[in-house]
């Protein structure tokens, strides 16, 4: 059974403006646990660089209880803390003169003697922070002159040298390109299982997020914290509270998030695929209705309208404007 590394009660969060309390998130309840990825997901401004800044000891909660293993987590020293909580911010601020190697080193600064070298364990988990993450290739390589995608990389197993059973992640996957994007949740799902790591990531992109996490928090405005399977919460429409307005809906077939249809009479008739997507580009076009249907055949793929074939939507498209 998982166990619960950061779990909250009953919390409310927010600032002080003077002596006056500005609340932004009331009674939540969470448990975050090891060996699972865990993705926080809300538009912004909802609160949730809040809720982070108070798992991170930088927040002290207005009320409820707020633990990490067990103790509240406002009475860590900021050195232990560091022994069991380790973060990956969205824009960090690195030197671009270090080695990919002395950057993952510093994960390490939590337990160092005063004279502040490294010694056989720490070099040890370096090395295997490296491995795990597959970027020991480029170790000596400046962090400056690598790529986005092995920034990321090098940053995570900054992380994992550091040797906390806690991770948080702000937005790992943003500036990535598509493939970059799946193989970091990837890699963190895998770092979550194989390595007994909790690990929150705060994301916008829902659709990796579904095909990586073990569990979704889900936060809206005025609403209670959502927590559950990401299955489970598009199974009972819940994921939908992340989009309030009613121009958008989850597109269960496909496990994204899409326009609503305006009601339209186009008949298109194939498969069920490729069906979706004609229809999409003809709605796009500004077509509700047609003249008939439109006839899709596979292999190759071929669009029959009143008797005419075309191999492209674009052609069918430039045919129904002129007509």
């Amino acid at each position: 059974m998982e166990s619960v590394a950061v779990k909250g009660e009953g919390l409310s969060l927010g600032y002080l403006k003077g002596k006056q309390r500005k609340v932004i998130l009331e009674q939540l309840n969470f448990e975050l646990k090891t060996k699972e990825l865990t993705c926080l997901l809300g538009p912004n401004g909802v609160g949730k660089s809040t809720l982070v800044k108070a798992m991170m000891g930088q927040l002290i909660p207005f009320e409820g209880k707020l633990e990490l293993k067990k103790k509240n987590v406002s009475e860590y020293a900021h050195d232990s803390r560091a022994k069991m909580l380790s973060v990956v911010l969205s824009e960090p601020h690195l030197p671009g003169n270090l080695t990919v190697e002395q950057l993952v080193s510093l994960g390490r600064t939590p337990y160092l003697k005063w004279y502040g070298a490294l010694d056989t364990s720490d070099k040890a988990a370096v090395n295997r922070a490296l491995e795990i993450t597959q970027v020991d290739y480029i170790r000596k390589e400046l962090v400056n002159e690598i790529s986005d995608g092995q920034r990321q990389k090098v940053l995570i197993a900054r992380a994992l040298a550091q040797d906390s059973p806690v991770m948080i992640l702000d937005e790992p996957t943003a500036h990535l390109d598509l493939i970059n994007r799946y193989e970091i949740m990837r890699l963190l799902q895998e770092i979550a299982h194989a390595e007994s790591k909790a690990i929150l990531v705060v994301t916008h992109d829902l659709e990796i997020a579904l095909e990586s996490a073990d569990q979704f928090w889900l936060l809206s405005c005025g609403l209670p914290l959502i927590t559950g399977k990401p299955e489970d919460l598009v199974i009972s429409g819940q994921i939908n509270q992340l989009y309030p307005s009613d121009r958008y809906e989850f597109d269960l077939l496909r496990g994204r998030v899409r326009l609503r249809e305006e009601s339209s009479n186009l008949e298109i008739i194939g498969d069920q695929d490729l069906t979706f997507w004609v229809k999409k580009a003809l709605l796009k076009a500004g077509f509700q209705q047609l003249d008939g249907p439109v006839l899709i055949q596979s292999n190759p793929i071929l669009l029959r309208y009143q008797e005419l074939e075309f191999s492209r939507l674009d052609k069918l498209i430039d045919f129904l404007r002129k007509n």
